[in-house]
């Protein structure tokens, strides 16, 4: 749970649930609020999870990423869905899903990592003219840009740590500098290369849980059409940034190759010539949105956050940006 609950939503979304369970062997016990972000709301009631998505969310396009995560073709990679989307009285999509155990962060040594390097060659190998309904485009290049906005519009005020203390706003403007040393297309300054696997959009190891004895990939909130490139994109800048041990790097990026995964498939040799733009934006779109909300809330950098920044500053310094 982060954050206050939002009262409005959390009431509606066990009103779902509830009326789910009235003919159905349903939830028991007392519901527990998972996240409560201004992006999502999300309550357990029992074995059943409800999602109030965020506002600006279409619900024709969520609908087809819930169908594709409940389609056959997607059977032991995504997990499937118990109902929805529905609209909730103030406006919001909410979605219905099994519960699942999530990874545990005690147990970092533990971490799926092989498991989801593999999930994620199979879901890239899904063909996706086999699925229901017109795909969207997979949202992870669209969600940096809006994390450099969300920037722009803090001023940086208030974000501070190491990397913000070698000047009056060095961390809002490294992180600026990597923004403008990207390609233009990822920037939204003419068109992206095509891609036409069907990608998740945000894989970390929080979008993972276990589920009827195995590993699957939930959130399908950014799911769609794209280079999936981008899918490695995030454990590529940890790892670029230190924050990912190389053994753990080296399992999930062994076992998506393992698995056939098309991202690297043709540079066996040096996976960054893939890895390195979407890793840099994945960078700065993690460090935006930490000095975004660190101004917002009037706290500081964690360890994390600072390396993520200390990050952009040498992508700047090595572009000449």
């Amino acid at each position: 749970m982060s954050g206050t609950v939002r009262e409005d939503v959390v009431p509606q979304l066990l009103d779902v649930v509830h009326h789910r369970s009235a003919s159905h062997h349903g939830p028991v016990g007392e519901a527990t609020v998972l996240a409560d972000r201004h992006d999502a709301t999300v309550i357990r009631h029992g074995s059943v999870v409800a999602k109030a998505h965020d506002p600006d969310a279409g619900p024709g396009e969520l609908a087809v990423r819930v169908r594709v995560a409940g389609h056959p073709r997607c059977a032991g990679i995504l997990l499937p869905p118990l109902g929805g989307p529905e609209v909730l009285p103030g406006g919001r999509v909410v979605t219905l899903w099994p519960y699942g155990e999530p990874v545990s962060p005690e147990h970092p040594e533990a971490a799926p990592w092989a498991e989801a390097g593999a999930l994620l060659a199979r879901l890239h190998a899904v063909e996706p003219a086999a699925l229901p309904g017109r795909l969207p485009p997979m949202r992870g290049p669209a969600k940096a840009a809006r994390a450099i906005a969300r920037l722009r519009a803090s001023a940086g005020a208030g974000a501070v740590g190491r990397a913000a203390a070698v000047g009056p706003g060095a961390a809002v403007e490294a992180v600026l500098r990597a923004w403008g040393a990207l390609p233009g297309w990822v920037r939204g300054e003419g068109p992206a290369p095509q891609g036409g696997a069907l990608c998740h959009g945000d894989l970390h190891l929080g979008q993972l849980v276990r589920y009827a004895m195995r590993w699957l990939l939930i959130d399908v909130d950014d799911l769609g059409l794209g280079d999936p490139a981008w899918d490695l994109a995030r454990p590529a800048a940890w790892f670029a940034a230190g924050l990912l041990p190389p053994d753990d790097w080296e399992r999930f990026l062994g076992a998506y190759r393992a698995a056939g995964g098309p991202a690297v498939r043709d540079c066996e040799e040096d996976p960054w010539t893939r890895l390195d733009v979407p890793a840099r934006a994945l960078t700065v779109q993690i460090s935006a949105l930490a000095l975004a909300k660190a101004a917002g809330e009037g706290h500081p950098l964690d360890e994390a956050e600072e390396l993520m920044v200390e990050a952009c500053m040498r992508i700047a310094r090595l572009a000449g940006a």
